[in-house]
Formats: structure tokens, sequence, C-alpha cells
């Protein structure tokens, strides 16, 4: 890549810089690829000099948006990680009366749209789309913003919410999220939304304190389990094991201080347990 076919960029998420050096023609992506940047603002990604700079990530010639965000977001993990916040895969609200805040965990599927859809109609304020950012540092685990974009996937929408139309379904349209919000951390929920839309109330559990420093484990390293469409490199080996150690420390930590809760259900249900939980304390 020659000097005339690169450029410089800064990515500023919850206050913390990171550099890329990227191909010039990156500066159409970072519009679209902030919001799946956890703490990046719309405007978070800017063009700047290259004079005493060393980069943070760089992204190869041959690399495409989808790349660039995967390997801008492995270095954002480590970025956060050392000052003890977590990147964790999971949608996140504040509660419109109290401001307090609740994460809703899962893998791909689990139904944390759906969830945080029912949530945001009661008006929860949605903080965190996909990746949420707790700080782990203080005496209360904070949530610290997140990324702007929803994975939304309509037939389940629609299957939900059938009284919704296509705009009123988009929460990355409907509900305007702010990357750099939130509030202290009230609880933790597991989610698993049922196929069946006469689940009724659903059902909600205590989940064991080694379960759930399991479940942050393997949420924490979200942005680490990707797979890059062009290179060989590996995202999950940049996380070097004093990294790893440190973040074993954190979620161990966090599974002891914070209750976490498995609730299965419609998503309306599971949002009243959640609604409860947080007015009740998690317990």
């Amino acid at each position: 890549m020659t000097d005339e076919a690169r450029a410089w960029y800064a990515v500023s998420s919850r206050r913390r810089e990171l550099t890329v050096l990227a191909p010039s023609r990156a500066t159409a992506w970072w519009a679209e690829v902030s919001a799946h940047l956890p703490g990046v603002a719309a405007d978070g990604v800017v063009r700047v000099d290259s004079s005493s700079r060393t980069a943070g990530v760089i992204i190869p010639a041959c690399a495409g948006a989808a790349d660039a965000r995967r390997l801008v977001n492995a270095r954002l993990h480590l970025l956060h990680l050392r000052e003890s916040t977590l990147c964790v895969h999971a949608t996140a609200l504040r509660c419109p009366s109290s401001g307090a805040a609740v994460m809703l965990l899962g893998g791909h599927g689990a139904g944390k749209t759906l969830v945080a859809l029912a949530l945001a109609r009661r008006g929860w304020r949605p903080v965190a789309g996909d990746v949420a950012l707790l700080d782990c540092g203080g005496a209360v685990p904070t949530l610290a913003g997140g990324t702007a974009a929803f994975v939304v996937r309509p037939y389940a929408v629609r299957r939900w919410f059938p009284e919704l139309d296509s705009a009123e379904a988009d929460m990355s349209q409907r509900f305007r999220v702010e990357p750099d919000s939130g509030g202290p951390l009230r609880a933790a929920v597991l989610v698993d939304v049922d196929g069946d839309p006469r689940a009724g109330e659903g059902v909600l559990e205590r989940v064991d304190e080694h379960t759930a420093a399991t479940v942050w484990l393997r949420s924490s390293g979200h942005l680490l389990d990707r797979v890059l469409e062009q290179g060989r490199t590996v995202l999950r080996s940049l996380e070097d094991s004093r990294a790893a150690r440190h973040r074993h420390t954190l979620v161990r930590a966090l599974a002891r201080r914070l209750g976490m809760h498995a609730v299965w259900g419609a998503p309306g249900a599971i949002a009243d347990h959640v609604e409860r939980l947080v007015k009740e304390g998690p317990g």
C-alpha cells in the first residue's frame, strides 16, 4: 500500500482513542461501520494527520468494510480491557423511572432484540444494540454505552409483533441510541425467547455463580471470536495471556457481585420479569 493509498483515522470510544491506518477509501465506510463499534458516536471516526502517530490498527489493502470493523473492534476490546471495561455481547437498556440499567445476554438468535423491543415500547431507553461496554473497575458495575446498531431479524419481529410495520420494527430507526450513555447495572438477564407465541408467563431462574462467570467470559470475548474474510490474522490471538487473565479476574468478580437470572418465554413475558427484577432488585 503506497502513502497515497492510505490514510490515518482516530476512533474515539468512551473518550479512549484508537489510531487506525487504513486504505483511503475507508473514509466512505465509517458512517456505517461506526454504528457497530461500541461507544463510538456517528462522528466518532475522523481523519487525522499522520505526524507523531503510531497505528493501533493497520487495515490491509485487501480488506473491506466488514473486516475493518472486525479488526477495529478486536483492538477496542483490548483498549477497553486495559481500563477494566468489558465489551460484552449484549443488548442493554435503562429503566425510564430509576435510570438503572439491565443487560440482556444470550447467543445469536436468543431474542435479545425482541425483548429490547418489548421494553422500549414501554419507555425503556436503549443504550447498546449488540455490544455493551461494562465498567468493572469501580464499586458498582456500570453500563458505559455500546453499539448504536441493533441486529434485527425481521421475520422474528413480524412473528412476535405483527402489529408493527417494518419501519416501526427497526430498533435502530425507532429508538435513538446514545453510545456514550449508561448507568449502574441493576440486573443481568440471560434470555431465551421460546418459539411458541403462547409461551405464557415464562420461567425465571437464578443462575449459579460458576455458570454466570462462564456466560460473562464467553460474552466478553465476542469481539475476538470472529473470522476475517481476507488474510490470516486470528483475532483471538490478539489477547495475550496477561490480558486473558485480567478478563478472567473481572468476570469472576462480576459473577460474585451481580446476580444473573435466566428467563425463558415470550418477549413480553420476559420484559415483565425484567421490570420486576429492576424494581425489586436482582436478589
